[in-house]
């Protein structure tokens, strides 16, 4: 008791502020507060008011440790914290500032800049941190530079600048890349190094993208192909490849049976069409994409073969042979190189990753395709949540969901988009429970709002009914179908790519 009164007198006594007040600090180390860029930590000095208003409650110490807890926590991603900052900045205040800065910083350089500027050996490469460092520590060379200062190059930047060297944003953007991709790809080889692979967090790092070198592995790790554990996969990869040929065995000659020549035939007039057609059309490949399509058509009866399923065979192919192949575009590799033996395991793993993924997606394929039906519904549900205007534009001019969206469900975006996007787009299929069905809706709800402003621009929608999309449905949707007005406004999407890494 005696302390606590000690305590309170302490306080009557003394003629300082209550602990959590803010206080300007001076000093070398802390400059004083600029009450333009700072107006929001200084207490203006209090006006008598007019009117009666109400008191404002004083912070107390809490809610100032609260609001100011994680002030010095480090974070990884310096670009959101800069654009954090600048948020809590008043933008005009900055430009002008910088501006200020910016010119007086030329005149001094200008009085300053020597006849000939000494030359740097190519070979001397110094990094600074950003361009504000690289004045400071190396006036002459920053002098040379004549090159304006942008916005951007006022905050500090996250990838160092080199100078006296090449100066090609191309090359310091691709060197940084690459050394990114190479921390990744350590990532990966320790999780995978492991005796027993933690799939959770290779989900999670496989999120953003799996290095080309380990995809093949993690592909077939990540669609429940090949156990975790380490010990057990040469035996299971044996087995699944061995009851494979048992199936081409015991099947693939009644592909000429009056009960399955038409499903034959389909398949074998399918594959022409697909694409890349350097890969697709060597007769090793399409005699490899027959095998598969016919075996997992006989095995499924409840579907059969549905064009569309064609070409989900494709990522898995080339994924695989990426292992087995020197040259950097597998899509027009030599396949008759490959020996026999690698074919038949790359044969053997396609078949079995690609049923996984139908496993989960079968029911787009069974009669009148219920799947892509009630997923085309859930996609304009969502769009009229999230982009109501393009709903109702779409709405107004009578361009039904199914129309367009069909095809992006029948064939997972792979008539869209090139086939190293849908490669990288299905390293996060993979990493999502359910990436290849409910994900999936949520990147066709994003093709159509990265496009959004040629959809409400487009007023006719029904200009080239020659152009339609009949050609990649099944017969049964077809005849869902036939009702239909066939539009071909899909064009705006067309020829373009999903993403600017595309």
């Amino acid at each position: 008791m005696a302390s606590d009164g000690a305590r309170k007198q302490f306080w009557k006594r003394s003629n300082t502020k209550v602990p959590g007040s803010i206080q300007h600090v001076y000093g070398a180390q802390h400059p004083p507060f600029d009450p333009l860029l700072h107006g929001t930590l200084l207490k203006a000095t209090p006006k008598v008011p007019t009117t009666p208003v109400k008191a404002r409650r004083t912070s107390t110490f809490q809610e100032f440790e609260s609001n100011t807890s994680d002030a010095w926590d480090a974070s990884e991603d310096d670009d959101e914290l800069l654009a954090m900052a600048a948020e809590s900045l008043n933008t005009e205040v900055v430009m002008e500032t910088a501006n200020r800065v910016l010119r007086n910083h030329s005149q001094r350089q200008e009085r300053r800049r020597p006849p000939e500027p000494p030359a740097v050996p190519s070979g001397d490469l110094r990094l600074v941190k950003s361009v504000s460092e690289s004045h400071t520590s190396c006036p002459a060379e920053s002098a040379s530079d004549t090159a304006p200062l942008q916005r951007s190059q006022s905050l500090p930047h996250s990838v160092t600048v080199a100078l006296g060297g090449t100066s090609d944003p191309s090359t310091l953007s691709s060197s940084a890349l690459s050394e990114r991709e190479a921390s990744r790809l350590d990532k990966f080889k320790q999780l995978l190094a492991g005796p027993n692979t933690d799939l959770e967090e290779l989900r999670k790092l496989s999120w953003s993208g799996i290095p080309k070198s380990v995809r093949p592995i993690t592909w077939k790790l990540l669609s429940g192909y090949l156990p975790a554990n380490v010990e057990r996969r040469p035996a299971t990869l044996q087995r699944k490849q061995k009851e494979y040929f048992a199936f081409i065995e015991h099947y693939y000659d009644s592909r000429h049976d009056d009960a399955h020549q038409d499903t034959y035939r389909q398949i074998h007039i399918d594959i022409p069409r697909m694409s890349p057609e350097a890969l697709i059309l060597q007769p090793k490949v399409t005699e490899i994409f027959e095998r598969i399509l016919f075996i997992w058509a006989i095995r499924h009866p409840a579907s059969g073969y549905v064009q569309g399923i064609n070409d989900l065979v494709t990522p898995f192919f080339v994924v695989f042979m990426c292992e087995h192949i020197e040259e950097e575009d597998v899509d027009a590799a030599d396949v008759s190189r490959v020996p026999a033996d690698v074919l038949r395991n790359v044969e053997a793993d396609t078949y079995w990753c690609m049923s996984r993924l139908l496993d989960g997606i079968q029911d787009n394929y069974t009669f009148a395709q219920p799947g892509i039906q009630m997923k085309v519904k859930m996609l304009e549900e969502l769009v009229s949540r999230i982009d109501e205007q393009v709903h109702r534009h779409l709405e107004r001019h009578e361009v039904r969901y199914l129309q367009f969206a069909f095809r992006w469900m029948n064939n997972l975006l792979m008539r869209e988009v090139p086939l190293h996007c849908t490669i990288r787009l299905w390293d996060t299929y993979q990493s999502e429970p359910e990436g290849f069905s409910h994900f999936h809706l949520y990147v066709c709800a994003a093709f159509l709002g990265r496009w959004r402003k040629e959809i409400l621009e487009e007023r006719d929608f029904q200009e080239d009914a020659s152009v339609s999309m009949e050609d990649s449905l099944s017969d049964g949707a077809q005849e869902l179908r036939a009702s239909s007005k066939r539009t071909s406004w899909r064009k705006a999407f067309q020829a373009r790519p999903l993403c600017a890494e595309c």
